[in-house]
């Protein structure tokens, strides 16, 4: 089974809709319902053929990339692989990899007269191609983090935004601790969610409530299956997969959303690039560029994505903060 037909079968049973169209040129295909009717409808393009949003190239933000760089004529990006829409996933024809992240590494390197070049890796080696020098950047949903500013510089662009995903009508609100005890949840393994989710957990045991109950699934296609099954009562994940899901599939809904930091700080998603190598300025610069001129907000749209906006693009601000040793 290809990489894209085990993600289609596997939401397609959780929803009964998820059959994504391939689309003509400039035109953005519904997702449609299934036979016998239920379902949503969302004009999300997945097919190959995206009509990106471009930009020109700007001589004065270009001209602060550093000359090796611009020698080159072109920058080397790192995507994650998987399937995680709008994020990063494959297009219909389970070759060309699409979503927000790379339509806004596009807009960068655009603004900076440069070619982009994308390489599919898994997550943890989209930090060893940054550490090696083999990757300019990574656009990848990475939150600024206290610890990962002492290797690397960051340019935000979004917002880190988490969000608890429940079956459509649990008439349930997720605001804190005590709204998930004795629930269980299910979160991936070394995020900032699974971190909240402790948290909570402890919080609500020494309150005297019942503790969470956490539960860890493989992929983000099995985190659905388990709450269409009722095996779990929410998924706590990225906003951006879970409002995308939404949308398409139409069986559940946002029950609560949150800061990636918690209540210690404002997660936000940034451009990485090894520290000191000369091109976080110019990411920076392009992004800012892009928000003012309307084509950052024309990118987020396509994706469902304006509630994590930014207004500017900041260097390497305050991240979330350091783990205990």
């Amino acid at each position: 089974m290809n990489r894209r037909r085990a993600l289609t079968t596997a939401l397609a049973l959780t929803a009964g809709s998820l059959l994504l169209s391939a689309c003509g040129k400039g035109e953005a295909a519904p997702l449609d319902a299934p036979p016998g009717g239920g379902g949503a409808k969302s004009r999300i393009n997945t097919g190959p053929e995206q009509n990106r949003v471009h930009v020109e190239k700007d001589p004065e933000i270009a001209a602060q990339v550093p000359a090796a760089v611009r020698a080159r004529g072109s920058l080397q990006f790192g995507l994650s692989t998987g399937s995680n829409p709008p994020l990063g996933f494959y297009a219909t024809d389970d070759r060309t990899l699409i979503g927000v992240e790379r339509d806004l590494a596009t807009l960068i390197a655009d603004t900076l007269g440069l070619k982009p070049r994308f390489h599919a890796l898994s997550w943890e080696n989209l930090f060893v191609g940054l550490d090696s020098g083999k990757l300019d950047g990574v656009l990848s949903n990475v939150t600024v983090t206290e610890e990962r500013k002492d290797k690397y510089d960051f340019a935000t662009y979004r917002l880190d935004e988490l969000a608890m995903e429940a079956r459509k009508g649990s008439h349930w609100k997720v605001r804190g601790a005590k709204d998930v005890a004795g629930k269980k949840i299910a979160v991936s393994s070394g995020t900032n969610q699974e971190k909240i989710l402790v948290d909570w957990s402890e919080e609500n045991e020494k309150a005297g409530r019942k503790p969470v109950d956490i539960k860890y699934y493989q992929n983000t296609s099995d985190y659905y299956l388990a709450l269409q099954s009722g095996r779990i009562d929410a998924y706590f994940g990225p906003n951006p997969t879970s409002a995308y899901h939404v949308a398409t599939a139409g069986q559940t809904e946002i029950v609560g959303t949150f800061s990636g930091g918690g209540d210690q700080v404002q997660g936000k998603i940034a451009a990485t690039t090894k520290k000191d190598n000369g091109l976080v300025k110019p990411y920076a610069a392009a992004l800012q560029h892009v928000i003012d001129n309307g084509a950052y907000k024309k990118v987020l749209a396509r994706w469902g994505l304006e509630n994590e906006a930014v207004r500017k693009s900041e260097i390497n601000p305050r991240g979330l903060p350091r783990t205990a040793k």
